[in-house]
């Protein structure tokens, strides 16, 4: 099987810019990821095969570096706004076409940042979608998603699904099996990182729960997916690796929780994986006084 991405690299580059939605440069990660979309909804999996496909075809036309290229780096924020806007608006023409044009300039964006040595992450993807999301609400009369509207039937209250779920939000979907799924695609490439994702996770829940958040939007993981991108940023064997996991998993839920529950966000359709990186930037901004003031 691994001679065939050989073959077929582009397919390969497609698959790891979808692991690394999770910053997971694995191409089974993102083939898992995949399969977990497309149960959710194949709607946002064609959006995510096209939007990522856009953003890994921009990278290579403009010959931007290859070893980036068959990273995914070019892919995992393009795929973001693909599935986002699939997950938001009804798919009309003017939707599928938003989906190529925003994966492509997702790279664009992301090439600046890296040329410029900056860790962005998610940011080129949440740029793009509030700017998108913002004009399509107040310039179109395109309705939401039939996904938005249709009722969230509860399952039986459970910690480790609670936690599990928030993998699956990462990437729009509230799926319990798609949110088992994507831990499992996580640990098969980083077990470290998967488990402190799932702590993560569970610890984004209980702490929104302690602040009077609403316990089915908890439940769904909506409390606990910037929690787990920001675990699995700072992730590692060392114990003072789990000491900046605890403290970027931290300022990512307080972050989270101000944002929603102050609707600062929701003019351009809510707070994304903002609050993952804002509390990432701040503690690498901590780590980095740490470390100058520790030489």
């Amino acid at each position: 099987m691994n001679e065939f991405f050989k073959k077929i690299p582009f397919i390969d580059n497609i698959l790891k810019g979808i692991g690394q939605i999770m910053l997971q440069e694995n191409r089974w990660t993102g083939l898992l990821f995949l399969i977990g979309i497309f149960m959710g909804s194949w709607q946002c999996g064609v959006a995510v095969l096209l939007s990522t496909a856009a953003g890994t075809f921009t990278a290579m036309k403009l010959k931007y570096a290859q070893s980036e290229i068959n990273a995914g780096l070019y892919g995992f924020s393009a795929a973001l706004v693909g599935v986002a806007l699939a997950f938001l608006f009804d798919t009309t023409l003017l939707i599928w076409g938003l989906i190529i044009l925003g994966g492509a300039l997702a790279a664009v964006i992301q090439h600046f940042f890296i040329q410029k040595k900056i860790p962005v992450f998610t940011f080129p993807f949440i740029i793009i979608t509030w700017v998108l999301v913002f004009a399509l609400h107040h310039f179109t009369h395109i309705q939401p998603s039939a996904m938005l509207s249709a009722e969230v039937v509860p399952s039986k209250y459970d910690d480790f699904l609670t936690c599990t779920n928030g993998f699956g939000e990462v990437i729009f979907q509230g799926g319990v099996l798609s949110g088992i799924i994507f831990f499992v695609a996580v640990f098969i490439s980083s077990p470290i990182a998967a488990l402190y994702g799932l702590a993560a996770s569970i610890l984004g829940a209980g702490l929104s729960q302690l602040n009077g958040e609403p316990i089915k939007e908890i439940h769904m993981g909506l409390f606990g997916f910037n929690a787990v991108l920001s675990a699995i940023v700072f992730s590692g064997v060392k114990k003072t690796d789990g000491l900046w996991v605890l403290i970027a998993v931290l300022l990512t839920i307080i972050i989270d929780d101000l944002l929603i529950d102050n609707h600062c966000l929701d003019v351009v359709g809510g707070v994304f994986t903002f609050p993952f990186v804002a509390g990432t930037w701040i503690t690498l901004l901590i780590q980095k006084v740490f470390i100058k003031t520790k030489a």
